[in-house]
């Protein structure tokens, strides 16, 4: 049995087991490690994504290091060595290259410092406590090789291979850029060749997959279902006004929903472009534009009257963005939804808006028309979100073959 996709990365000897509706995590430590009496048992944590990998990052990984070492990691967080990997990534987050990146990159680069740094080396030390003139690049390409596959157990019990190439692409693209930013800084103190350059990484990106009206509609139904009604008016918000997800959970305050100056309107705003619109809710007769929209905002409307319009569904109702705008936990649920409604595991929350760029293409709405509702400045941007179908193939050969009769007739 093949486990289902989770974007989730997961720390060091820790591993993750499909359940219904989600996930469980659990501590898996080295059986050579236990064979030679490690006090660090392996052991379950929980359903929950981010209190799994708290646990595992600031308790058992950090125990298990220092048993490893003989104590020697527990210095790695208090100051790392000069002239090791571990100082390379320090200098590189002090650098005001790396402090004015947004937080989604820095989080990234950190993810990838964390996966290449925290490589066990044969002799128990991490390889960020490497020394640098010790990192080639054949070290550098067997690192790769080694993190590019990740073990996970399946339902059945069975451990089974899966690659997480995009990550480690992106693991390795960061350890590139922090060396030749602590080279720059450092003359002298790194070495000229970087062994994480030129590796001749392929990429492995996917297209994001488009979600169909009836996709949407199933996602919609079972996330009120699940108790996350809140998930399917979001949905909606992204199929119908083409707002990304940061800006529908982040930006989407509820003074933007009709307000006293414009009533029959709506703010929408795209951070990425650094662009907003209003949209109409009613054309001129009166009649509602996205009616089924307008009734749930309408709703959330009358019992909010400031702050985010879309936010938790339990508890005090906190904002879908964690710390610094992470959407992760926002992304775990959606996931959750998708997987019960038995809908493509393939699916994201970001599919709903491409889904919805897709039927703008299909009902022959010009480029200038679909980029004043997604505020994209230019039209080569399109393509990757509205996608190319059969309906769109068709309507071009009709259009061309009515201008082929129109030539016949005129030269008749």
């Amino acid at each position: 049995m093949t486990p289902r996709r989770s974007a989730l990365p997961l720390p060091r000897y820790t591993v993750r087991k499909p359940l219904k509706h989600g996930w469980a995590y659990f501590s898996n430590v080295p059986s050579r490690a236990r064979k030679a009496g490690c006090p660090v048992k392996s052991e379950p944590l929980g359903a929950d994504y981010e209190a799994a990998v708290g646990r595992a990052e600031s308790v058992l990984l950090p125990a298990f290091d220092s048993w490893v070492s003989g104590g020697a990691s527990d210095r790695v967080h208090s100051g790392a060595r000069s002239g090791t990997l571990d100082w390379v990534f320090a200098q590189y987050r002090g650098d005001r290259r790396f402090t004015k990146l947004d937080d989604k990159t820095r989080r990234t680069h950190e993810l990838g410092f964390r996966l290449v740094g925290g490589y066990a080396l044969k002799d128990g030390r991490r390889l960020g406590q490497a020394s640098l003139s010790a990192i080639t690049t054949a070290i550098a390409d067997l690192v790769y090789e080694k993190l590019v596959v990740v073990q996970e157990t399946d339902a059945d019990g069975k451990t089974i291979e899966r690659e997480r190439r995009t990550t480690i692409n992106h693991a390795m693209k960061s350890c590139r850029r922090a060396w030749n930013v602590a080279a720059r800084a450092n003359p002298g103190k790194v070495p000229l060749t970087n062994p994480f350059a030129r590796m001749g990484l392929v990429d492995a990106s996917r297209a994001t997959p488009t979600a169909t009206f009836d996709e949407l509609q199933i996602f919609r139904a079972k996330a009120v279902e699940m108790g996350f009604p809140s998930l399917a008016t979001a949905a909606l918000v992204g199929w119908e006004f083409l707002q990304r997800e940061e800006d529908i959970f982040g930006t989407f305050d509820a003074g933007h929903y009709r307000p006293k100056e414009r009533p029959d309107a709506v703010r929408v705003v795209h951070d990425k472009t650094r662009e907003e619109a209003w949209i109409p809710l009613f054309d001129d007769a009166g009649a509602p534009l996205y009616p089924e929209l307008t009734a749930e905002l309408d709703a959330i409307r009358r019992e909010r009257i400031g702050g985010l319009m879309l936010r938790r569904d339990w508890g005090d109702r906190g904002p879908w963005p964690t710390e610094k705008g992470d959407l992760t936990l926002m992304r775990h649920k959606a996931k959750a939804v998708i997987r019960g409604a038995g809908l493509r595991d393939e699916l994201s929350f970001t599919s709903f808006r491409y889904g919805g760029f897709t039927e703008a293409a299909d009902s022959d709405l010009t480029d200038a028309e679909i980029r004043a509702q997604g505020r994209h400045k230019s039209a080569r941007v399109l393509p990757r979100y509205a996608k190319r179908t059969m309906k769109q193939v068709a309507a071009g050969a009709r259009k061309r073959r009515s201008t082929r009769t129109k030539a016949e007739d005129l030269s008749e």
